[in-house]
């Protein structure tokens, strides 16, 4: 993919200093940090080195990254390890892709309280996958699956909903047996809506008993408890939406899939098409259309195009790719081991360690992508050389970018 024009960067370092002013105080210190964190990266604000080709003597300069998550930048080298971590966990079986959405008035009340309920959301999806696979009467069976966290529409408004990728099947009760789904089939998504907006709406009135939601400005009216419970009568009667997409085609595809889902973050560069006049350019992917179109446009004014941006910064150590059943932390290798077992496999995978993640760079890059950024750009021959370490500028903020 070539090189984008434009980039969110350019966008904040342009139009940042206008939006933190009129923002104020309602800019959280999350968000403060991912500005900072996305306006430095790549430049010499974060310090960097000098190369130097030790056949030809060709110089070139490579700026640090902000390593924030949030940051369209810096997110492949981390995709690519994740996806490496992944693989030894595929398993030889049918996958399915199932995504819990909530309503639009739960996401207003999310903008005010992103720990609270993306923790429900987490909790709620976690707990109607589990026990409607454990249903006689569906699967039988426990299973394993994650879930990643977005929070984003195709045109950056606030949309919170989990994608989970599942294997079709699991382990019998007594661990004696893997129960397979029926082919094409996993679980019916009418009873896991049913069970789903149940289980979240009963943990959201237990947050809101407990005094742990913020309802302020528009939300304000909903600490009326009378306001409260009617509002969530109106839930209760709304129809929320769980979708199954169709089943993989193999394992392989489910490795890629992940790799394109795990690590996005709002908006990518390569969406960006222009900046004019202090307004932003960009294409989005109308999901109603049939098929999806991706040949729309929307254009944003610049402080309006941070705001949204801005929407989807996490709440710092908030972990958005979270495992379940026997892919949970917890004796993960070892139930894994005996699917492979009931499952007939004879496939042998290594589990990377983490020494391979902890070694240069530039042989990260290498190992996990096939790229070597060692290798000459200009006479292809000699290999690049550090030469010379470039130090971090002294503006404050610059020193200890935040990458959470």
């Amino acid at each position: 993919m070539a090189r984008p024009t434009l980039e969110v960067a350019e966008i904040f370092r342009r139009y940042g200093e206008t939006y933190r002013a009129a923002a104020g105080p309602a800019l959280s210190t999350a968000q403060r940090r991912v500005m900072t964190a996305v306006e430095s990266c790549r430049t010499a604000a974060l310090g960097g080195h000098v190369e130097q080709c030790d056949a030809c003597g060709h110089q070139r300069i490579a700026y640090n990254s902000c390593a924030n998550r949030h940051c369209p930048k810096c997110q492949s080298l981390k995709r690519a390890a994740w996806i490496e971590r992944r693989r030894a966990e595929i398993l030889d079986c049918e996958y399915f892709h199932v995504v819990f959405t909530v309503p639009d008035a739960i996401a207003h009340i999310a903008s005010q309280n992103k720990t609270q309920v993306y923790g429900i959301l987490f909790r709620a999806t976690a707990e109607t996958l589990r026990t409607i696979a454990a249903d006689p009467q569906h699967l039988g069976a426990t299973i394993g699956f994650f879930a990643v966290l977005h929070t984003w529409g195709q045109t950056l408004v606030h949309h919170p909903h989990l994608h989970c990728v599942v294997p079709g099947g699991g382990l019998s009760p007594d661990g004696t047996r893997w129960v397979a789904c029926r082919p094409g089939f996993f679980l019916p998504v009418r009873v896991l809506s049913r069970l789903f907006r149940r289980l979240f709406l009963q943990d959201l009135q237990a947050a809101y008993d407990a005094g742990r939601l913020r309802l302020v400005g528009s939300l304000g009216s909903l600490r009326d408890r009378p306001t409260w419970t009617s509002a969530l009568g109106t839930m209760r009667q709304t129809e929320w939406v769980v979708y199954a997409k169709r089943p993989f085609a193999g394992p392989q595809q489910v490795v890629d899939y992940v790799g394109r889902y795990t690590h996005r973050v709002a908006i990518a560069n390569h969406r960006l098409l222009d900046l004019d006049a202090g307004q932003v350019r960009f294409t989005y992917k109308d999901y109603r259309a049939d098929p999806p179109d991706a040949s729309n446009t929307m254009t944003l004014a610049a402080t309006e195009f941070i705001r949204r941006f801005l929407l989807h910064v996490l709440p710092t150590g908030f972990h958005r790719i979270r495992y379940y059943g026997f892919l949970g932390a917890r004796h993960r290798r070892e139930k894994l081991t005996r699917c492979r077992q009931l499952l007939g496999s004879t496939a042998s995978v290594t589990t990377p360690t983490e020494a391979t993640f902890r070694t240069d760079y530039r042989d990260r890059v290498e190992t996990l992508t096939g790229i070597s950024l060692r290798v000459c750009p200009a006479c292809h021959c000699g290999e690049m050389i550090i030469i010379e370490r470039l130090l971090p500028a002294s503006r404050a903020g610059f020193m200890n970018p935040d990458t959470s």
